[in-house]
């Protein structure tokens, strides 16, 4: 009897590199007859304006059973993937990025190692062909993530891995901020490694803004550590000590009469000082007071406007 493995694609303004992508899927897919397994293809469009639903109704009238789920609008690609996991039916999984910076080739060798008994394979990238503030950006958030997170994360991060179905119901009973790659890590697995470069982007742009980034690396820091807070936290205590030693200097020098006329320029700086450590703390509550009502109002991850199964 065959088995079945599940690639879920979220889709969005990716309809220059659709066609590239149907015809590595397609040799993926012949690939895998020939060692008796099955292709379950999910794609989930994210919200795009392109032309990528039309060229993905287009493939499934080629392919009949593809299934297109459409969401409403752009709900971002760590949440269209989660939706794409719950309608994954095969023995394994992989969430492929539509893009093709990640070949689709890939998984073959995933899959070999996946037949060895690993129920988590991870491609880690040796090199990666980005712009540099995007690399720089990146290497930033992987050093944070390994100091503060998991120690053992990738040192340039991944996209591609392949995954048991025992592990599904652990992702997709998630939160709505819980960042997929780095929970992947969290739940403890040890990775079956596979090295490969990352390819330039074929084409089209990213659509992964700056503050999708900078949202992505709250979601981390917040949801999967409690030591970006102490880190916070312990400056307040130093800052705190600080002040202390400070006052009981002023209040000793006051005793002597040594207390010179106090200056304009030195309040306004302490002032400044203290107010802006306070209006970070009060931003860092705001973050996570926003992310624990997201999970608690019993809001949809995502709204899918329509199946096409």
């Amino acid at each position: 009897m065959s088995k079945k493995v599940s690639v879920v694609i979220p889709v969005y303004f990716n309809e220059e590199s659709l066609d590239d992508l149907f015809k590595e899927l397609e040799i993926l897919e012949n690939n895998l007859i020939v060692r008796n397994y099955t292709l379950e293809l999910i794609f989930v469009d994210d919200g795009s304006l392109d032309n990528s639903l039309e060229k993905l109704l287009n493939y499934k009238s080629k392919r009949v059973n593809t299934k297109i789920i459409k969401l409403t609008r752009n709900f971002g690609a760590n949440l269209a993937s989660k939706e794409g996991l719950r309608h994954v039916t095969g023995d394994c999984f992989t969430v492929l990025a539509a893009d093709l910076q990640d070949s689709p080739s890939l998984i073959l060798d995933m899959l070999s190692k996946w037949e060895k008994g690993s129920k988590f394979v991870v491609c880690y990238r040796k090199k990666r062909e980005d712009p540099f503030l995007k690399i720089l950006f990146a290497r930033i958030l992987y050093i944070l993530i390994r100091k503060l997170v998991i120690s053992n994360y990738p040192k340039y991060g991944f996209d591609l891995s392949l995954l048991d179905k025992s592990i599904l119901k652990h992702i997709t009973n998630t939160s709505k901020s819980m960042y997929y790659p780095v929970h992947l890590y969290w739940l403890g697995y040890k990775p079956d490694v596979i090295f490969y470069k990352r390819e330039k982007r074929r084409e089209g742009k990213s659509r992964w803004t700056f503050y999708k980034n900078i949202n992505a690396t709250l979601d981390i820091l917040l949801g999967f550590t409690s030591k970006f807070s102490q880190l916070i936290s312990l400056f307040g205590l130093i800052t705190s000590i600080g002040s202390f030693l400070y006052g009981a200097k002023l209040i000793l020098a006051a005793l002597l009469g040594n207390i010179p006329v106090p200056g304009y320029a030195s309040i306004v700086v302490i002032l400044s000082f203290f107010f802006g450590l306070i209006i970070l703390y009060l931003s860092l509550i705001q973050e996570y007071l926003w992310r624990i009502y997201g999970d608690i109002n019993k809001r949809s991850d995502v709204v899918v406007d329509m199946i096409y199964d």
